[in-house]
């Protein structure tokens, strides 16, 4: 199988992967506490797109 003539350096290689980004996550504000939280998931306060999510449980 064919190899490299030249091992290529890390500089190059790492000029090659530049344009990988991380993608910051996306964010919501629930309606009913206000509260920001990552989508599609329970907020802290257990609120999920304006209703509690965990009826049974206790709220403080």
């Amino acid at each position: 199988m064919p190899h490299p003539k030249r091992k290529i350096s890390n500089t190059r290689r790492d000029k090659r992967r530049t344009h990988y980004k991380g993608a910051a996550p996306t964010l919501s504000v629930d309606s009913t506490s206000g509260e920001t939280h990552l989508r599609h998931r329970v907020t802290a306060d257990g609120f999920y797109r304006g209703k509690h999510a965990f009826p049974d449980m206790k709220r403080d």
